[in-house]
């Protein structure tokens, strides 16, 4: 799933390659992905896309107001989150169109923008005025832009596992699997330690790692794990960079322990049990379908 490097990394380059073009056409593929797709072949031809912007993990196309519809025009944004396989990129119209090539929007330079999704796990909505900003209030600080102190309290006052609060989407908006266990290693954390129970200076250490681990990743286009491409249709190359997530069995970078798996709030958890010490709270060992232990720590 993209996290906030990936994401930002699409959208620069989108932002690099479409922002000013108007959108002439839609036309849409299969839409179960989508909110309300009458909205978009209705409301985006004659549109232009002022500028494209990463919100936690979703990206925002802001569209120009439709003069034309009410006296009051409000603001309004394409928003677009790409799930586990989801691309969208500019090509030309000579360029043939991808199997599971699901939207295509025609742009005022003669390329075309597609969006494609092999498992449609993404979603796409048409938003505006009140809506919109419902929609982006449900979420929580940006990592990069929060100072520390509201890094502290978002933290600081829950009582749930670490990891858990980085993945919360309503505490932090943009960090995923890969970024939470990464700033964890670094900062030497164990993702079952509480929130609450974290001092300042565990907390001024892992907001510092955590927004320079995603810096990092932002100039190295992301991570591609799988299925991830930028705008370009480039893989990212931070994935060379992991110190600790999808090593488990391989020695630790720092005392060479061998990392573990763990399950932390009904997520895998990547980290080495000698940096990362475990806290001291009731645990659960369950049993795997391939018959290994598992301990699971409950958020």
């Amino acid at each position: 799933m993209p996290e906030l490097p990936e994401v930002e990394t699409v959208a620069r380059g989108l932002q690099r390659e479409i922002a000013g073009q108007k959108i002439l056409a839609v036309s849409l593929g299969k839409t179960d992905f989508i909110d309300n797709p009458q909205a978009l072949e209705r409301e985006l031809p004659g549109r232009t896309i002022l500028r494209v912007e990463r919100y936690g993990k979703f990206m925002l196309l802001r569209l120009s107001p439709d003069h034309g519809s009410t006296p009051n025009p409000q603001e309004s944004a394409l928003l677009v989150h790409l799930g586990m396989t989801g691309s969208l990129s500019p090509q030309a119209l000579s360029e043939p169109q991808r199997k599971h090539t699901h939207v295509v929007m025609q742009l005022a330079d003669g390329r075309e923008l597609r969006y494609v999704d092999p498992r449609r796990f993404g979603r796409m909505a048409y938003l505006t005025g009140e809506v919109l900003r419902r929609e982006l209030q449900r979420f929580g600080a940006d990592p990069l832009e929060a100072g520390l102190p509201e890094f502290v309290a978002r933290i600081q006052r829950r009582k749930s596992r670490i990891k858990a609060l980085l993945l919360d989407q309503t505490v932090l908006r943009g960090v995923g699997n890969i970024y939470a266990d990464e700033s964890l290693w670094k900062a030497k954390i164990h993702p079952a330690q509480l929130g609450s129970r974290l001092d300042g200076r565990q907390l001024k250490e892992l907001y510092g790692v955590l927004q320079s681990i995603l810096k990092k990743a932002i100039l190295l286009r992301g991570s591609s794990i799988s299925d991830f491409l930028d705008a370009d249709g480039m893989p990212g190359e931070y994935q060379q960079h992991h110190r600790v997530y999808g090593r488990e069995g391989k020695p630790c970078y720092r005392c060479k322990t061998i990392i573990r798996r763990i399950i932390v709030a009904g997520r895998s958890s990547y980290f080495c049990p000698n940096c990362q010490k475990a806290p001291r709270s009731r645990k659960k060992t369950r049993t795997t379908k391939s018959g290994k232990k598992r301990i699971a720590w409950k958020a």
